[in-house]
């Protein structure tokens, strides 16, 4: 395929990346591209940011057919731009892809055509600490169509934010809220999609967490309700004794990036790790024993988020005094050192764009 490139005729301001929000501001330019049974995926291009025009009767408004992954550019102290594990998120994109009936895409040609988007803009990456350009590619069903089956058209799209810390706390403590009156997803369904759906699915008892004056929840399994699975925007670790835990891979947790990158750099240092299932009581019970040190998340869009506080039921706990612990410390740094090239990248997860 051959990508051809449109440019804008009318630039945007470039926005003070010393206050930068997260994902409400977006760049000149956008990648485009179709797909349909006779043709396959064709038509890549980059062009302006503009709307996408779509019938009413557009599948994935009435059906919620779609996918999406989330990464990011950082700009090192050199001037350079570069990539963190991009590989890892177009294959997740693809797995994402089989799980809901979405034609899969050639991975290395989505690459290099992010790079050229990625160059295009290079004037909107930000420079400020602990800033990046998000990106965003994502799949949507196009037929116009009133039916349940899978769209025969697509529009994959690629579009671009400067962006700053994802909470406005920043690297502080988080409030999290386990529930049980809800469920995300099930082993067998869409749990381990990227998958619009999956979201959608939180919204309501994240709503009720925010009128409590929590962040995030921590959702359980959807079974037994028993099981930590993971929180809204994040997969979750726990530090009990000297063991960082995270909950196993079952069908129904995303598989996450920065989780993986965790669970490599954790192991690369010497310490235990461990992929199982745990259940909430047993972090209830580990903290009322003095065992419970650390509680964390991991995720593209704030790297590591400490926990200081977790709600069960009607009882209220505190972790690590409320503070960072040293182990989210020691993770945070490491990532975003390697990030921001303020330190070499021995495990080969950088890709260099500029």
């Amino acid at each position: 395929m051959q990508l051809s490139i449109k440019s804008a005729d009318k630039l945007k301001p470039i926005p003070d990346s010393s206050a930068l929000s997260f994902g409400t501001i977006f760049t000149d330019h956008m990648f485009n591209m179709d797909y349909n049974p006779e043709k396959g995926w064709h038509n890549p291009r980059i062009e302006p940011y503009a709307p996408i025009n779509m019938d009413p009767s557009t599948m994935v408004l009435h059906y919620g057919q779609s996918i999406f992954e989330g990464l990011k550019a950082y700009r090192t102290g050199s001037g350079s731009i570069q990539l963190f594990r991009p590989k890892d998120n177009f294959k997740r994109f693809n797995n994402s892809c089989r799980l809901l009936c979405i034609p899969e895409v050639d991975e290395n040609f989505l690459f290099d055509s992010l790079k050229k988007l990625i160059t295009i803009e290079k004037n909107w990456l930000p420079d400020a600490p602990g800033t990046s350009l998000y990106i965003r590619p994502t799949i949507i069903a196009m037929d116009p169509f009133l039916g349940v089956r899978a769209s025969y058209t697509y529009r994959l799209f690629i579009i671009l934010s400067p962006v700053g810390a994802y909470y406005s706390a920043g690297f502080n403590p988080v409030k999290i809220l386990v529930t049980k009156d809800h469920v995300r997803a099930v082993r067998g369904g869409l749990g381990e999609a990227k998958a619009s759906a999956n979201y959608a699915a939180s919204l309501y008892a994240g709503e009720a967490a925010h009128k409590e004056g929590y962040t995030q929840v921590l959702w359980l399994d959807g079974i037994e309700q028993k099981y930590i699975e993971e929180v809204g925007s994040m997969n979750i670790f726990f530090v009990i004794d000297d063991e960082i835990i995270t909950p196993s891979l079952n069908g129904s947790i995303l598989s996450g990036i920065t989780r993986n990158s965790v669970l490599a750099l954790s192991k690369s240092w010497g310490l235990k790790t461990i992929e199982r299932r745990i259940t909430i009581d047993e972090v209830m019970q580990a903290h009322a024993s003095g065992k419970l040190k650390e509680v964390f998340g991991s995720g593209t869009a704030a790297v590591i988020s400490p926990v200081g506080e977790l709600k069960y039921g009607d009882k209220v706990i505190t972790v690590s005094d409320g503070k960072v612990g040293s182990v989210a410390n020691k993770l945070f740094k490491a990532l975003t050192d390697i990030q921001y090239g303020r330190e070499k990248d021995t495990m080969g997860w950088i890709e260099q764009v500029i």
